[in-house]
């Protein structure tokens, strides 16, 4: 009983998030902000918050993703309910203009 208790309140906490995303070159400037709203989106549809997104542009890959050689990269940070996490990698992983992504969980 009381461990179900704990558990519970552990998963009602907020834990603050980083996440870097590299989109497709392909995507133009008035589709990366579509992107990044949906991104956006699917973290205040779950309970989130999005404290701050900074663009750093375009930038050249160490090496080929998809038979890309640069892409847009995109910092995100949010906070989240830990059980939330793994929805949104899913469905980042799905994402076409998503290239990579990067998820880590901040200690404060």
């Amino acid at each position: 009983m009381v461990t179900e208790k704990v558990l519970i309140k552990k998963e009602d906490k907020l834990c603050s998030y980083e996440m870097v995303v590299i989109i497709s070159p392909q995507v133009l400037d008035e589709q990366l902000e579509t992107v990044i709203n949906n991104i956006s989106n699917s973290i205040t549809a779950k309970g989130g918050a999005v404290s701050e997104i900074v663009r750093w542009g375009k930038r050249n890959l160490a090496y080929p993703i998809r038979h890309f050689y640069s892409g847009t990269y995109i910092l995100a940070k949010f906070t989240l309910k830990p059980g939330f996490s793994k929805e949104l990698e899913n469905q980042l992983k799905i994402t076409e203009p998503v290239l990579r992504h990067l998820l880590v969980k901040l200690e404060i």
